[in-house]
């Protein structure tokens, strides 16, 4: 499968963003979907999962109640809105795709700039 993701730019702090990653394949509805970050200097950090089997959904602690990933499987894409934008929040973004055998895909990243 391929990830192209897409949406980052810069927002000031309190603002919104929706990222979006679109994949390939015929096979997207049975991928388990995930977003990751990166901040400068940092290591890559979980960021929001959903699941495909049952759906669930799951967010590091930093980002709950801020973030919401969702998917489509119709149109082979998966999101995540990012409201109340934080500094903290600056990093390049990326999709990945977990297939039922544990093989992980990654897109390109997409960076997120949030300015004080």
């Amino acid at each position: 499968v391929q990830l192209q993701a897409s949406g980052g730019g810069l927002v000031q702090a309190g603002g919104s963003l929706r990222l979006s990653c679109a994949a390939s394949g015929r096979t997207f509805s049975t991928y388990s979907m995930s977003w990751f970050r990166q901040a400068p200097g940092k290591e890559r950090e979980f960021v929001a999962r959903i699941n495909w089997r049952d759906g669930s959904i799951s967010y590091t602690d930093s980002v709950k109640d801020r973030f919401t990933i969702s998917r489509d499987n119709a149109k082979n894409t998966v999101s995540l809105q990012m409201n109340s934008l934080k500094p903290e929040d600056t990093a390049v973004y990326y999709c990945a795709a977990r297939n039922p055998y544990g093989r992980d895909y990654w897109g390109q990243g997409t960076l997120v700039t949030v300015s004080s």
